[in-house]
């Protein structure tokens, strides 16, 4: 799998040649369900303007640069797409220099591979891409990261798809107070827990659902259910519970310190295989906003990027099961 590292400070022909590229890819899993089971372009844009307002030019300016046309409209605005699953497992180190760890559990051949530095609309951000502009973590030039994990709910509904939740809380927000004003209010289509972490060392996470009210808590740790386990086949395949517990005993019981607790994420019961299954572990991320630093990590392998002087690159990653 080739990781690309790419950096803009405004939309333009370098995000657009992204689009191109991986849009033939992201239209027929939008579409699987066929045309009409999307929002029409003006559900979509509406939406976006209720609930995210202060990125709807940023919106417009993608749509253009994809082309104009309705499909891709439709697919950048994230409004109620196709139901997705993933694994996942994040935790706060809650030491002097704080940090955010995750793994990412996924389908390695429906994954866009891309760390993007952004400087839309006057805030810096990069992060782990999805969708072109979503994230599935990340971290703002205020000193504030983010990260989601599914909730381990087959509830689908009305609502957006989180990582495009995720870009807009790190455009607008600069601490975890103002993170979880956003986080109660924007709907979401599937259930997830996202976890943030700002530079005054506050940190919570927040359970979002599609059909109730989103709680939100000082919880470090987060796995792949919320407050019980309520998909019991999908919790026993990914271990859910058991990864949660691992990670609340490396907090409390055996406080580790920081780099033998980033360690763990990189071995079992932390680390996933199940690579056939779509469920393997595709990176390991390390954020430290108070640094402005960010890190992926894979097994031997350790990729530092800085906010300030983001270095544009690639790296070669062997995943078993990547095309």
């Amino acid at each position: 799998m080739l990781w690309r590292a790419i950096s803009e400070d405004l939309p333009g022909h370098k995000w657009a040649g992204l689009f191109a590229e991986y849009w033939p890819d992201y239209k027929r899993w939008w579409l699987k369900e066929g045309d009409a089971a999307r929002p029409s372009y003006l559900e979509s844009r509406r939406a976006l303007k209720e609930h995210m307002p202060e990125i709807v030019p940023l919106y417009d300016d993608l749509c253009e640069l994809a082309g104009g046309g309705d499909h891709a409209a439709r697919f950048l605005s994230f409004y109620c797409p196709p139901p997705y699953l993933s694994g996942c497992s994040q935790a706060i180190w809650p030491g002097e220099e704080p940090v955010m760890v995750r793994n990412y559990d996924y389908d390695s051949n429906a994954f866009d591979s891309l760390v993007l530095r952004t400087g839309w609309q006057g805030r810096g951000v990069m992060g782990t891409s999805d969708g072109l502009w979503g994230l599935v973590d990340g971290m703002n030039d205020a000193g504030l990261a983010i990260s989601l994990t599914f909730g381990g709910r087959r509830v689908v509904g009305d609502g957006f798809g989180v990582p495009l939740i995720l870009r807009y809380v790190l455009q607008t927000c600069t601490t975890a107070e103002e993170a979880s004003v956003v986080l109660a209010r924007v709907p979401t289509h599937m259930s997830y827990n996202v976890t943030v972490l700002d530079a005054k060392r506050k940190y919570l996470t927040a359970m979002m659902a599609p059909d109730r009210r989103t709680i939100i808590t000082h919880a470090a740790v987060a796995t792949n259910h919320q407050e019980n386990v309520e998909w019991l086949s999908h919790a026993r395949f990914t271990a859910t519970v058991e990864r949660e517990r691992f990670l609340l005993q490396r907090l409390t019981l055996h406080r580790d310190p920081q780099d033998k607790f980033i360690g763990a994420f990189l071995r079992p019961p932390l680390y996933s295989t199940a690579f056939a299954a779509g469920f393997g572990t595709l990176y390991t991320a390390v954020y430290r906003p108070r640094l402005q630093e960010m890190e992926v990590r894979w097994p031997g392998t350790t990729w530092r990027l800085e906010m300030a002087n983001f270095q544009e690159g690639g790296r070669h990653v062997q995943i078993p099961g990547a095309a």
